[in-house]
Parts: structure tokens; sequence; C-alpha cells
């Protein structure tokens, strides 16, 4: 792009930020305010168009967009309709995994690559064009896809700085939310950086043993280490901590260890927090806890005195949720 305006005004650049990131247009002879020979020359050499193919759920509450990047790899997106009219978009950060979560399908394929800042913003730009279409637009962001955002921390950071610009896709920090396994590393970082975005931490299991047979990293990043990083982000943010917590039948979800996490969370200091508990979407290896156990595990984490939410159940059946995304 800078190539291109070398020789061009310098309010060209606020025009072609027009119109991608609000016109959000797919090609640039759409731009009818640039001249002639700039938009033959965009579409040669910045093309708007993005390969992909989506799937939709039945209900039409989730949609899943398989895009298809510039060297062929594929990464998959997830538009998740709320009811109450809202949008988000479920990001990937990159292609594949090396965490090799057993719970998620990403980890199977290994570690690609990290997506550009660029890979990230096309795929918010795809669902915002989407919704365009319909009057409405994307309301929130959450970094919860392929891949773990904070082992590509320059190019998510990046990307969040774009969506979040107002003259950029202009969604507020507060409605951008990243998920991590706890890379304690980039939570340090976090807690430096200026914008007011949100952090789930992905814990799934209240002991080290438990804990690091769901997630290899585990032994990494051990529990206490990254509470340690955690109470350090929350002094210097001051900002609620997301804490995720998949629901996986016969596994995670007895009262016992319902007890065990009330007792580790006490260790979070100061108690900026709520639990997060996630109904598991079933894979060979594993299957959702039944309803009545999500529900004891909840009154226990209650009796406590810990806030806890139940995540709505999106796109099962186009595998869209937690841990399914896996670019086939």
């Amino acid at each position: 792009m800078e190539k291109v305006l070398k020789l061009e005004p310098a309010f060209r650049l606020s025009q072609i930020k027009q119109a991608v990131f609000i016109d959000l247009v797919q090609n640039w002879d759409q731009v009818s305010n640039l001249p002639l020979p700039l938009r033959q020359k965009l579409n040669q050499l910045c093309p708007l168009g993005i390969e992909a193919e989506i799937l939709f759920s039945k209900d039409k509450t989730s949609l899943k967009a398989v895009i298809t990047l510039a060297d062929g790899l594929k990464i998959e997106t997830v538009l998740l309709n709320h009811r109450d009219g809202r949008h988000t978009v479920c990001l990937s950060s990159q292609v594949g995994c090396a965490l090799a979560c057993l719970f998620c399908a990403t980890g199977k394929l290994g570690f690609k690559r990290n997506l550009t800042s660029g890979e990230i913003i096309e795929q918010v730009l795809f669902f915002a064009r989407f919704l365009k279409n319909k009057g409405e637009r994307v309301n929130n962001i959450v970094f919860m896809g392929m891949g773990e955002p904070l082992l590509n921390y320059d190019n998510v950071m990046a990307a969040i700085k774009i969506i979040n610009d107002k003259s950029g896709l202009n969604i507020g920090a507060r409605h951008i939310s990243l998920s991590t396994i706890g890379i304690t590393d980039g939570i340090k970082k976090l807690a430096k950086e200026k914008m007011q975005f949100n952090l789930a931490w992905s814990l799934h299991a209240p002991n080290h043993e438990l804990r690091s047979r769901l997630i290899p990293a585990n032994k990494k990043y051990p529990i206490r280490k990254v509470i340690t990083e955690i109470n350090n982000y929350l002094k210097l943010t001051k900002r609620r901590v997301m804490i995720e917590y998949l629901m996986i039948d016969g596994f995670n979800d007895s009262k016992k260890l319902a007890e065990e996490l009330a007792d580790l969370l006490k260790l979070i200091d100061p108690p900026l927090f709520f639990v997060n508990l996630i109904a598991y979407n079933p894979t060979a290896d594993f299957k959702p806890s039944p309803t009545d156990k999500i529900k004891d595990f909840k009154l226990v984490l209650n009796k406590s005195g810990i806030e806890v939410t139940e995540r709505y159940r999106f796109g099962r059946e186009i595998k869209a949720a937690c841990g399914q995304l896996v670019g086939k």
C-alpha cells in the first residue's frame, strides 16, 4: 500500500481507510473518489477479495468461514449471532497450534505458522462485509480461534490496534477479548498495554496433575506461575479476568474438583475475576458434562462466593465451537 501511494497526496490514505474499514468495499472499483488509474493499480497490487467458504448452523446462530490464505493454507473464523442482536467474531491467530491440548482439534494439526496482522484483520473484514448487507455490524471480537494468541504477540497486538482504531474498524477495547492457555511472558506484556481489552485464562482443571493431562503446556506454564502473573496483571490494570473452564464429563466436573477450584481461585489477589463454565462440544475423545453436573458444579462455586456464568452453546453441528477449528 505504501508503495502504491508513494506519489499520491497524503489524503489518499484516509480515503482508503474509509473505503476498507467503514464502507467495507470488496473491490477498488467501488471507490469512486479515487482516480481510475489508482483504482486499477490497487486492484492489481492490493486486491480486496477474500477467498472463503461459509458453513451455516441450522439455527443460523453461528457461521463458520474457512478462509484460504495467499499461500494456500486455510484458517477458520466464526461469527456468533446473539439473541439480543449483537454479533461476535471469533478470530484465529495462527495456522494450527503447537500446544497440542487434548480437547482441541486445532492442536492435532501441529503448528504451521503465525498469521500476519493483515490475515487476522481479514477475518473481521469478511464478516463485517457479510453483516453490512443486512444493515448490521460486528460488535465484539474474541481471540479464541485457531492458535495461541500470546505466541503471536506482536501481530495480534497490531491487529487489535486496527480493530480498535476509530478510523479503522472502531470496535471498543472493552469489546475485545483475548484467551490464553497461560503464556506467562505474554501476560506480563499485556499488563503494560494501555488499551483496556479483556483477558481470559483457559484453566479447565484445578490442579497440576489433571491440567497437565489435558494441557501439556501446563508443565512449562504451571497454574501457580500463571496466577502470579495474573495477580500482577490485575494490580496494574484493575480489569477483571475471565477464568474459562470446559465441562468435560467424568474428567473435570465432579463436586470435589469444584471445591478444589474454589480453593485455588482464592490465590487470585485482588479477586477481580469470574468463572465461565463451557459445556464441551463432543469429540471422539470427550463428551460434555450433563446439565445437572454443570448445575451442581456451579452451585459449589456460588456457595464459595464466586461469580459464575455459563457460555451459550454455538455452532455445534458445524464444529465451530471451542477447540473444534481445524482448517479442513
